[in-house]
């Protein structure tokens, strides 16, 4: 991780489109509890002043364990398009 240039991979690609993980860099919790994310972070995100993030959190024997930060616009749409074949079901019941 000392290479700026580089991040590091933590899983293998997907075949989904859903690409793979990598760590992007490092950041500081506040007295307030505020982060920062990056430049080079929100460069890559295209993240401008007022975007929302959807904040997904992973469980490990009941505790949160990691999250993860996902424009709220991409997840919308991730959520519609695994609804739309419900719906459609249900529709058709």
């Amino acid at each position: 991780m000392s290479d700026k240039g580089q991040s590091a991979d933590c899983c293998s690609s997907s075949s989904e489109g859903l690409g793979c993980c990598h760590v992007e860099g490092v950041v500081h919790l506040d007295g307030r509890g505020q982060i920062v994310l990056p430049k080079n972070l929100r460069d890559k995100m295209n993240l401008k002043e007022g975007d929302k993030l959807v904040v997904i959190s992973m469980n490990d024997k009941g505790k949160i364990a990691s999250i993860s930060l996902m424009k709220s616009n991409r997840f919308d749409g991730m959520v519609k398009l695994s609804l739309r074949p419900i719906m459609k079901e249900i529709m058709e019941d």
